[in-house]
């Protein structure tokens, strides 16, 4: 895992487009220095077609985030076309599985289980329906909390640009390979529930 990932606050902010069919995100620390660029450089003629569509939902990504400093990569996120319950995989800067997060079905405000390689749950997202708030909880243990940032009402409303905050609990330790799939989790609540 690389030492980005033993940072406790992220800033995510998503670029502004008003047609746009690719989502990239830019990642920020708590004094606003650019540590990652998240983007989705691998579309197809039909994956953009339909993401203008009600289908828009049920495209596949996936987002390859990279390290400023250095250009490399530190995770990729990919989900597969999806008929019923998102499942989406995340790797890690070697491209090994770290582990994959299984949308629940019939929630209200979304909730999503976070699996390890092997298969075991490492924790859940739960949300919010009437706001974007979420929650990684463990065992009734909050791990980690998104929350949105109001990006101000012309950017609201003309653009489906989002700016959230990704706050990890210090206890994680700094090593505990949570820490990649709570990133990666965070950045796939937009594209899997909220866009």
């Amino acid at each position: 895992m690389h030492s980005i990932f033993q940072k406790n606050t992220f800033f995510v902010k998503e670029h502004v487009g008003m047609f746009k069919a690719a989502t990239n995100y830019d990642v920020y620390d708590e004094q606003k220095n650019l540590l990652l660029e998240c983007r989705e450089p691998n579309l197809g003629f039909f994956t953009k077609f339909l993401r203008f569509t009600k289908y828009k939902h049920m495209t596949p990504f996936e987002v390859i985030v990279t390290h400023v400093a250095s250009g490399q990569q530190v995770l990729r996120i990919e989900k597969d076309v999806t008929w019923f319950r998102s499942v989406v995989r995340a790797y890690d800067e070697k491209d090994q599985l770290q582990g994959t997060f299984r949308q629940r079905m019939l929630t209200i405000g979304g909730k999503f289980d976070i699996l390890d390689e092997n298969e075991i749950v490492k924790c859940q997202v739960k949300g919010k329906w009437t706001s974007w708030d979420f929650s990684f909880e463990q065992d009734g243990q909050q791990l980690a909390q998104v929350t949105k940032k109001w990006a101000g009402i012309g950017k609201e409303l003309f653009t489906t640009a989002d700016n959230y905050v990704v706050a990890i609990d210090p206890t994680v330790p700094a090593q505990d390979d949570t820490r990649l799939l709570i990133l990666a989790a965070a950045l796939c609540i937009d594209k899997v529930l909220k866009e």
